[in-house]
């Protein structure tokens, strides 16, 4: 039987499993696995500049085209810098497959070398994490890992490769099929508990959808939009399921939650049943919890059955892939309409749209306007803060548009290299990352990662010199004590440390020092001016920065502890 070394059957695992690119960082503990990686010409590898940026490009690349994200990192620190990365991943459930180097087998707790215990760090932050530890173990590892991360509930998967047991000959054979005990993904919906929520549905005078994350991960928009047609029931949204239905749709109330929509809102504490489908009830959302929904029965669709319960009680709990419930639920359900609620919800939307405070220089929604009117069906990554609510609030979702963020755990700095993730991923795509000048700034270095794969990415950062949401919040809530979160001031809180506009650093003369092209945008006149310049530029990345005033804040705001109801609607 013939013998390859571990290192081989890596890379024999990765054309097997189709995977087309990975974003890899090399150091000693991988470094054969580097040298197999040069000698194929199946498996793009992707170089970052830092294995934090690299772990967020593999999560986009994941969510934009739908396949498993895969990264490789060495031990010691370049393990542990996938931590945030993989916490972000498993809020959000990406499928991962994330390797990482790790010493020979006989140094593992001797306190060698670049030497950590990383299964044990993410433990709790990944769906499943192993050493190996057995050479004749390696190709079954392998398979299960691919499978883990793609099936029921998808999420990131670890793998640590001590670099002897990679070296070691064995087996070429790689699984063609997974048999995991204790682990059987769902992949059934009870019937008699859909059609229990279905009737619940037909008789309820106020029914309303609640679409989360877990629509889009199911690839789930075409079936679910079916089913609001058909049913005429109103939807609401989580800011992770924006996009599940037409955001021009008649139907489509607006985003829930902590930023959501004064009609979203109302609608949710109004209804008599919540229909949800795909959503954790995190805090964003539910506002203080015993205040949620407080008149409404609540049906629960999700593939995790850990999440149904967990936050909010529910009436009837259906543990199910969102696409399989709705295609089940299409061939039952009928026309629920009730004239007089939508009405009343549309009068809502009418009275109290979403706005941004009146004023005669940039807005943050002049520039999502931009985007709605400049590009056809774009791939929008945003990053955390005042920048992503925005976008939530105001991109138009269509088509094929797609909204990329970190949703649960909220980690700055995703943007950038989440654009770079979802450009390799779909080429072909328009992809727009959308950053503050804060969060662009912890991943800056990624600039050179687009600029040497050619990646003509466009990426607006919202420079409004400050750490705008903590802004935000010392603004309302801490008497204007803005601490720490001034851009341009040392630690003294006053003083400016650089010239001209007092900001360090020039993000147009950066740009110019990545190679890529720099525009500065300080008025609403030369907004769309600087897209169509963008659009031009097809050989490198361009950064357009768009100076904004650090006084205007995302508005509605729930107050914090407050519920639904407590709305804070303007400033």
């Amino acid at each position: 039987m013939k013998s390859i070394s571990g290192n081989k059957l890596l890379i024999k695992c990765l054309r097997e499993e189709k995977v087309d690119v990975l974003f890899g960082y090399p150091g000693a503990c991988t470094i054969g696995i580097s040298d197999e990686l040069y000698k194929q010409d199946f498996t793009r590898v992707v170089l970052p500049r830092q294995e934090i940026a690299l772990v967020h490009e593999a999560d986009a690349y994941a969510k934009a085209t739908g396949k498993v994200g895969v990264c490789l990192v060495t031990s010691g620190p370049g393990a542990t810098n996938l931590v945030t990365g993989l916490a972000t991943a498993n809020y959000d459930s990406v499928p991962l497959v994330c390797f990482s180097g790790q010493v020979e087998r006989h140094l593992i707790g001797n306190d060698a070398f670049q030497e950590v215990d990383i299964v044990g760090i993410t433990r709790n932050i990944t769906k499943y994490g192993v050493t190996v530890r057995n050479r004749e173990d390696l190709g079954r590892i392998l398979k299960e890992a691919f499978y883990i991360a793609r099936t029921g509930r998808p999420g990131p998967v670890l793998i640590d490769l001590p670099k002897d047991v990679m070296a070691s000959q064995g087996s070429a054979d790689y699984p063609s099929e997974v048999n995991i005990r204790g682990y059987k993904p769902n992949t059934q919906v009870h019937i008699g508990q859909l059609k229990k929520a279905i009737q619940m549905l037909e008789r309820a005078k106020k029914p309303l959808f609640l679409a989360g994350g877990g629509v889009i991960i199911a690839n789930a928009q075409e079936e679910f939009l079916k089913l609001v047609e058909k049913t005429r029931v109103p939807v609401v949204t989580t800011i992770m399921g924006r996009g599940a239905i037409p955001t021009d749709h008649d139907l489509f109330v607006g985003n829930l939650g902590m930023h959501g929509s004064y009609a979203a809102n109302m609608a949710v504490n109004d209804c008599d049943l919540l229909f949800s489908i795909g959503t954790r009830f995190n805090d964003r959302i539910t506002g203080k919890l015993h205040s949620f929904a407080p008149h409404a029965q609540i049906v629960h669709i999700d593939i995790d059955t850990s999440a149904i319960s967990r936050n909010v009680k529910v009436d009837v709990p259906i543990v199910a892939d969102a696409k399989i419930a709705i295609n089940k639920m299409l061939e039952y359900v009928v026309s629920c309409e009730e004239p007089e609620w939508i009405d009343t919800i549309a009068e809502r939307k009418k009275d109290f749209p979403i706005v941004t405070r009146s004023k005669d220089g940039l807005c943050a929604k002049d520039i999502i306007d931009a985007i709605n009117n400049s590009f056809n069906e774009p791939i929008v990554v945003a990053d955390v803060g005042q920048n992503q609510m925005f976008t939530a609030q105001f991109l138009e979702m269509k088509g094929q548009t797609r909204l990329l963020m970190s949703g649960g755990l909220g980690t700055m700095g995703y943007g950038l290299p989440g654009a770079i993730g979802a450009k390799i991923g779909c080429p072909h795509r328009e992809v727009i990352a959308v950053c503050g000048d804060g969060g662009i700034q912890m991943n800056i270095q990624e600039l050179a990662t687009a600029v040497l794969e050619g990646l003509p990415i466009i990426v607006c950062i919202f420079n409004n010199s400050s750490l705008g949401m903590v802004r935000q919040w010392q603004k309302l809530f801490y008497g204007k004590r803005y601490s720490m979160t001034g851009l341009k001031t040392n630690s003294n809180g006053n003083k400016a440390i650089a010239e001209g506009n007092g900001y360090i650093p020039d993000f147009v003369a950066l740009a110019k020092a990545y190679n890529a092209k720099g525009i500065r945008v300080d008025s609403k006149d030369k907004v769309t001016e600087a897209f169509m310049a963008a659009k031009e530029n097809t050989d490198s990345p361009t950064i357009i920065e768009f100076i904004l005033d650090p006084e205007e804040l995302v508005t509605p705001m729930i107050e914090p502890g407050g519920t639904l109801k407590d709305m804070i609607l303007e400033v």
